[in-house]
This record gives C-alpha cells, structure tokens and sequence, in this order.
C-alpha cells in the first residue's frame, strides 16, 4: 500500500476501525497517523454520511452527501453544516465534461447486486417449489476478489447451460434500466450465464413462443438460457401529445409533458429488475405503488427487486427502506399491501442496499481511492473556493454558513417535496 502525500498536506489522520479491509497498522507503515481526534483536520474524507455531531466549525467535508436532491432524510445533516458554517463537497457531484462522474464505485454496485439478487433468487425459488442453480452461489462478500466470484457465477452458467431450468419459472427475464456504471457492472456479471439480450419492444413475443407447444420430439420440461433487457428513458414515458417522438433533451427539461408507460410495456413480462437510474420527484416514476398491485392482480412475473439508487419511495414506490449485507431482502406482498422479512409467503422480494461496494473491499477501496487521490491536494490547500478547479468548485454545495450559487434551489426544492 503506497501513499504520497499531495501538494499541501502536512498530516494525514485516520480514524482507528477494526472493519476496515485495510487495517491501521499498513496506514501507519505509510506515515499516517491514527487518532480517533480529527481536531487537527482542515479537510475530513469519507464515504458515508457523519454523524451530525462530528461536523466541526470552519471545516471543510467530502464524502457522498445526497443533500442536493433536497430528500428530506437527508436535510438535517445539510442544516448542520450550514450551521457551523462547514464547507461540503460531494463525490457524486464531481464530473467531467461529459457528465461521467470521476469519484465513483458503480461497477462494484452494479456487480455485487447482481451476484446477490442471484443468490436471492436461488432462496426465493426454492420457497416457491423450484431447485435452480442459483442454489450454488454465494453472496459477494463470501468471495476474496471480483475475479473469484465471476468464476462462481460462471459456474452457475455451466449447470444453467447444461441442466436448464424448469419451464415453470422461464422466461426468466432481466431487466436493468439505465447505462450508467451500476447498470453495466451488474450487466458484466449477467453476461456470464448463458443468455440473449432482447429489445424492450420484443419482450411480448418471449412469452408467446414461450406459450407455442413444442414441436415433435422437441423437449419442453427446461430452458437453458435466460434473457436479458436494457431500457432508458424512451422505454419508460411518452410525451403526452406527441407519443411517436421521444426527445431525452425534452423530457429532462419538461417532465410534466410526459407519462409514465413502464409500467404497460415493460413490467408485465420482467421476472426481475435492476434499477440503476437517476430519478427526482419532477420525473414520473417507473412504477408506482398501485401500478405494481393492478400487475401482480392480473399475473405479472416479477419476482425480485435490486435497486441501486437507494431513492426512498423513489422512482419505485414500494421502496421505503433500504437494506443490509447480512439481511439484503424484503418481501413486499402487493395482495396486501404488507412488507414482511424472509424468503416465505406472497410477493416480490426486495434488495436495496446502500453500501454495495464494500462486498469487495479491497479492489474497490483502491479504485475508489485512486479515483479522489488526484483531487486532494485542491481539495486540502484551496481556503477559497473560488480559486478551486471548475471540476470541484461545481461540486462544492456549502460554504461559510451558504449555500453556493449553483445549489440555492434547495430550499424551493425542500419545501416542494415535504408538499408531495
């Protein structure tokens, strides 16, 4: 483990854990030191939230906030910082020209939630009367690299390629919304099953050929691929006076224009959904609440839920709480309209957890890190913000007891969201 200290930074403190992948004695090797007192700290790095009492006066932060979207779970955190008069910057919030973000994981996100929606789906089949190779695979933390848990989920591609899978649970369907980089992770590791990708406008035509008896001597019992999905935002509304034209430039500028159409041409035919997509409340959602119970009323096919975003009630409504590594599912009955713990009983399982990266620590710690390493030194030795790279300066939300020209919308937008 190499660490050189950027332009400007005198001391590097880390807070001791015991969790962490890296332990504090490597850090210390490297001429950190180890204190629980960040006092000394011009410039605290993390990757979750603070607690609120550890935001200091005249301090600068970095970590992934969620503030500027105005979530209301989120409001206390940016009230205190603005109180104590502490700058705050927000990883997500720093992008290139092109709009890619720089300081991310979302491959990792996107990997880890697809392996453990697999294995979620080995449990949850297995409850529903069906042995699956699914059965096999382990959660994503159970393997020490990337590299070893593809060859787990490869394996299950064999068993898949060469034992099928009962007719009864197929087409099985994958859909992931998106092209962002949680979306291709979790893409990267469906590749590995033996599978087809199928346009979103051809999914009624899999469930018909599914429907057609077989021909002579063909057999009928298993199914030896299954079939993946890739919608965007044209698959998702339509503009409500012209629906034969989609203008993505349009829709974010004028989302009252559009309606929802997800849920009539997509969601009958998924078995189960990865959704990766960035929403805010102006936008329709994917898939409301009372859309999801009129589709389990006339028989859809969903079985299980991964959402990466982590938005509460977001653009999939029945999403009101996240979930965690060592308990990742929920079980929502749309019958009932209930929730319920366990893999037993009626309704669609649910995965929506928020620190997916740290199923593989290591390579995603460095990756991440080698990521924020080059923005540092700006990070710790620029007092005026003004003086920061355009790159940063945008991704600075407070500063001295305000918020910056470009997120002022955040009171309006706070106050419109608690009248939703």
């Amino acid at each position: 483990m190499e660490w050189d200290k950027s332009p400007g930074v005198a001391r590097i403190i880390v807070q001791p854990s015991t969790k962490r992948i890296f332990h504090d004695k490597l850090y210390e090797e490297v001429g950190c030191e180890i204190s629980d007192d960040l006092s000394a700290c011009g410039l605290v790095l993390g990757i979750k939230k603070p607690r609120l009492e550890m935001i200091r006066r005249d301090t600068a932060y970095a970590f992934f906030s969620h503030t500027h979207k105005a979530q209301e779970e989120n409001m206390p955190l940016l009230d205190k910082i603005l109180a104590e008069r502490a700058t705050l910057f927000d990883y997500e919030l720093v992008d290139g020209d092109n709009g890619k973000r720089l300081i991310a994981f979302g491959n990792f996100a996107g990997r880890v939630a697809l392996i453990d929606l697999l294995r979620g789906l080995g449990e949850r089949y297995l409850n529903l009367g069906y042995s699956t190779p699914f059965l096999s695979l382990g959660a994503s933390y159970m393997y020490p690299s990337v590299t070893a848990a593809k060859a787990a989920v490869i394996s299950v591609g064999d068993e898949i390629a060469r034992q099928g899978l009962p007719s009864g649970i197929c087409p099985l369907v994958f859909v992931f919304t998106g092209s962002g980089k949680g979306s291709l992770g979790a893409q990267e590791m469906f590749k590995l099953l033996p599978h087809t990708f199928v346009d979103p406008s051809k999914l009624p035509q899999l469930f018909e050929k599914a429907r057609d008896p077989p021909l002579p001597g063909q057999a009928s019992e298993r199914v030896f691929e299954v079939y993946g999905c890739v919608v965007t935002s044209q698959d998702m509304v339509e503009h409500k006076d012209n629906p034969k034209v989609f203008d993505k430039a349009d829709y974010y500028a004028h989302p009252e224009c559009y309606k929802p159409v997800f849920h009539e041409r997509i969601a009958p035919y998924v078995s189960v959904f990865v959704n990766c997509i960035y929403w805010e409340k102006r936008f329709p959602r994917l898939l409301s609440t009372q859309q999801l119970q009129d589709l389990v009323r006339k028989g859809c096919h969903l079985i299980a839920i991964s959402d990466l975003t982590c938005d509460m009630e977001g653009s999939i409504e029945i999403l009101n709480r996240t979930t965690s590594i060592d308990s990742p599912f929920f079980r929502y009955d749309a019958i009932t309209d209930s929730y319920h713990n366990g893999m037993e009983g009626n309704g669609v399982i649910c995965s929506v957890v928020d620190n997916l990266p740290t199923e593989f620590a290591k390579e995603a710690s460095e990756h991440f890190g080698g990521l924020l390493l080059q923005f540092i030194g700006s990070l710790a030795s620029t007092a005026d913000i003004s003086k920061l790279p355009p790159v940063l300066k945008k991704a600075c939300i407070a500063h001295g007891g305000a918020l910056t020209p470009l997120y002022e919308y955040i009171p309006s937008l706070r106050k419109s969201n608690r009248e939703c």
